[in-house]
């Protein structure tokens, strides 16, 4: 029901947006590059005062349909919320994928990071779609001009990561989600899989290691559900991701150590795993990609 109701709105927004001639239709009809109307060279912004003679004429001919108070707004607002949801979604990514390292998320990312990577990328679908709408008024533009091309290739971009975060969404975070634990057997060290069940879930025992010792955080309030500050989670060796906490690892005198933590020394990974991180580090790529397509529209 959701989906129903997010594309009826979605092609409310669309058809209800009214349609500006595009600068580079513009640009066609008159012969001459963006620099000859606008200020920037790029295009967009001041205009010349050749280009407000051309944009006068252009209206009283008919030729370009100029747009109401009220469009301008919308589309204002619209461009100021791609903006805000690129930022969001693509500083997750760069903050995840080089800060925290993609072994941060492979058991699963934060509620909160997770939430706001997915509201992201459909909030920068739905604006995209709708700049594109006010942008675009000829299917010609996305292979007659260099800013269509450049545009096609943001979309196809876009759609892979799309794609591929559903794709992890769906298919490859069940998978690993549903790895066979070992059970742990009293006495001897935890490893990586044997530390997995002892994720907190469900009222279950709280462990997690740091420096080759599993600690037991099912007596600290800091910790419900398994999950300290909403961010790290238990069942896990969390050696990597203390540097990034506000405090040191005098805290961890406060919890009972239970047992020693060993690495599993499992050198290939499986097919699941390999794929998460395929998909990690060429989204990682598709960012810069999509932000040197910004720069080349800008200044290129």
């Amino acid at each position: 029901m959701k989906r129903v109701v997010t594309l009826a709105l979605l092609l409310i927004l669309v058809f209800a947006a009214q349609t500006g001639l595009a600068t580079e239709e513009m640009a066609m009809a008159s012969g001459q590059d963006c620099g000859y109307c606008h200020l920037s060279e790029s295009g967009g912004g001041e205009l010349t005062a050749a280009g407000a003679a051309y944009l006068l004429d252009a209206t009283a001919s008919g030729e370009r349909q100029t747009l109401s108070g009220a469009s301008k707004v919308f589309r204002f607002i619209i461009g100021y919320l791609h903006i805000i949801f690129a930022v969001l979604w693509f500083g997750t990514i760069l903050y995840v994928h080089i800060v925290l390292k993609p072994a941060y998320a492979e058991k699963g990312l934060p509620r909160g990071e997770k939430s706001v990577g997915i509201l992201s990328f459909w909030m920068m679908g739905i604006t995209g779609l709708i700049l594109t709408h006010y942008r675009v008024g000829s299917l010609d533009i996305l292979w007659d001009t260099r800013f269509g091309v450049l545009l096609s290739i943001k979309v196809a971009l876009y759609l892979t990561m799309l794609i591929s975060a559903i794709l992890v969404i769906k298919v490859i975070g069940p998978r690993l989600a549903r790895r066979d634990c070992a059970e742990h057997v009293p006495g001897r060290p935890f490893n990586e899989k044997t530390l997995q069940n002892f994720k907190g879930r469900d009222g279950g025992q709280r462990y997690f290691a740091y420096q080759g010792k599993v600690y037991d955080a099912g007596c600290s309030k800091m910790w419900p559900d398994g999950v300290h500050m909403k961010r790290h989670s238990a069942g896990r060796d969390l050696t990597d991701e203390l540097p990034l906490a506000p405090h040191d690892d005098s805290v961890m005198s406060r919890l009972p150590v239970v047992g020693e933590y060993v690495e599993s020394g499992e050198g290939a990974k499986d097919p699941s795993t390999k794929a998460f991180y395929f998909v990690a580090y060429m989204n990682l790529v598709i960012v810069f990609l999509i932000l040197f397509i910004l720069a080349l529209w800008r200044w290129g």
